[in-house]
């Protein structure tokens, strides 16, 4: 017999109809993690064709409407659009009346915290930012994923028992932000996870261009025993040729990036810089090594190729 606990059903809270707005990668996911928590998706929006099929499979049996017929049928409206496009649209929901009073209005976007709703709860709206720091894929995995997820979380202080209970009930982890350091916030999971997508993605290519014929399984281990280290330690867990000062090496990696992915070069570069600055103020890269890899680092981003020791 399992020993898992069950929440009581009567312990939820009143059960919402929940509406998506925008059917990307992350509206279906978080509607079908609610639906699980005993919610009803009722509506969901979308406009291109890769859309609507993401709506019919994560969201089976639930009609594809208008953003306005979402509005009429959903006490919880998930506003799951692209962030420039966001403020327009709470402008146009507001004024042409599609907002009801003690309506849910949840946004997921990083960038922006409650106060882009500001339109809508002057309609009556009760306003809720809730970005889960996830990257999705618009397929049935990111329900999964969403367990133990962090969510960035912004909301009157009114409403913040209710916006932690939201992402509670998706098997997320709420993680308060405050308003002002919504750009910040979103700047960091941007750096980390976005940026950690092209460097990878550029590392499979050259491990292709040097003969390595699965650069994926070769990858896998040393980048996530990479990723925990340095989610363990820190810049503790600094390691390689910047962080040991080896300036030959180095050069030899940048000589190399200009012939055969001179794409690359600028993003070498300055992530060594950046490696190189954070591994000498933790006291892992020696100063008197630092002066020549800096110098191999100035070289390379002058075109030249850099004494090859």
């Amino acid at each position: 017999m399992s020993t898992v606990h069950q929440p009581d059903p009567r312990d939820r809270p009143a059960r919402l109809t929940v509406g998506v707005v925008g059917a990307g990668r992350v509206g279906p996911a978080l509607a079908a993690s609610l639906q699980l928590a005993g919610h009803r998706p009722v509506a969901v929006s979308g406009v291109s064709d890769a859309s609507r099929r993401r709506a019919a499979t994560m969201l089976p049996d639930v009609p594809l409407v208008t953003p306005a017929e979402v509005m009429a049928r959903a006490d919880l409206v998930l506003l799951t659009v692209p962030d420039d496009a966001l403020p327009g649209l709470v402008e146009g929901l507001a004024e042409t009346g599609a907002v009801r009073p003690g309506q849910l209005l949840v946004h997921t976007s990083g960038r922006y915290g409650a106060r882009v709703l500001d339109p809508a709860l002057r309609a009556g709206a009760l306003p809720l930012a809730l970005h889960p720091a996830m990257t999705f894929t618009g397929t049935a995995v990111d329900v999964q994923r969403l367990a133990g997820c962090s969510f960035g979380v912004t909301a009157p202080d009114e409403l913040r028992l209710a916006a932690e209970a939201l992402v509670i009930e998706m098997g997320g982890e709420p993680e308060w932000i405050a308003e002002e350091n919504r750009p910040l916030y979103h700047a960091a999971l941007a750096l980390g996870a976005n940026h950690l997508v092209t460097l990878v993605a550029q590392s499979l290519e050259l491990l292709r261009a040097a003969g390595v014929e699965a650069p994926d399984r070769m990858l896998g281990p040393l980048l996530g025993a990479a990723l925990d280290n340095a989610l363990r330690s820190g810049d503790a867990a600094l390691t390689g040729p910047v962080a040991r000062g080896d300036a030959g090496t180095v050069a030899v990696h940048v000589s190399e990036l200009r012939r055969h992915a001179p794409g690359t070069v600028d993003g070498y570069l300055a992530m060594a810089r950046a490696t190189a600055d954070r591994a000498l103020a933790s006291g892992l890269l020696k100063p008197e090594l630092a002066e020549d890899l800096l110098g191999v680092l100035a070289k390379g981003t002058d075109g030249a190729e850099g004494d090859v020791r």
